[in-house]
């Protein structure tokens, strides 16, 4: 089994050259790596807006780093946070506040009031707390079943059945 190693840009997905340079850095460095997988947020926050979908990031990740079969592009469709709404009754539970849960797909929330959008307002309707990703996200995963959400959301099952194929493992349907 492969080990997972991470490499956080601490920010944007890096773009074009720069980013083949980091893949290829990876792959080849000193301490190479036997696959990258990078996932960014389709909603970066820059307007106008770099990608328009999840596809349109993975091909533009694919595009800028070439051909490189062990290269695996991914993006949260719109931001990760959509991965979160499955588990709309546990974000109301930290939020102490019972607004009601975005109808429809996670994944089809869109530029205009994204995931983490509707989550921080709830957060601040609550008046509990505001929300902070790395803590809250930790909290609601923690009591949920991950699977409930790659059931939802079709980029989450892409993004986890390719650390699984990685890993040699048996994908989910």
């Amino acid at each position: 089994m492969p080990n997972i190693n991470t490499a956080p840009q601490h920010g944007r997905i890096p773009h074009g050259d720069k980013l083949k340079r980091i893949v290829t850095n990876l792959l080849s460095g000193s301490n190479p790596v036997d696959h990258v997988i990078a996932l960014t947020d389709v909603y970066t926050g820059i307007e106008p807006p770099i990608f328009n979908n999840a596809k349109d990031a993975k091909d533009k990740m694919r595009s800028w780093v070439g051909d490189e079969p062990r290269f695996h592009p991914h993006a949260a469709q719109y931001d990760f946070e959509a991965w979160l709404l499955p588990y709309w009754p546990t974000i109301q539970q930290l939020a102490r506040h019972n607004q009601t849960a975005p109808a429809g797909n996670p994944e089809t929330i869109n530029h205009n009031n994204p995931p983490a959008h509707r989550i921080k307002d709830i957060f601040r309707t609550g008046n509990v707390r505001s929300y902070v990703k790395p803590r809250d996200a930790r909290k609601i995963l923690e009591k949920n079943n991950l699977m409930d959400a790659v059931d939802a959301c079709n980029e989450l099952k892409e993004f986890v059945n390719t650390i699984i194929s990685i890993s040699g493992g048996k994908l989910i349907p």
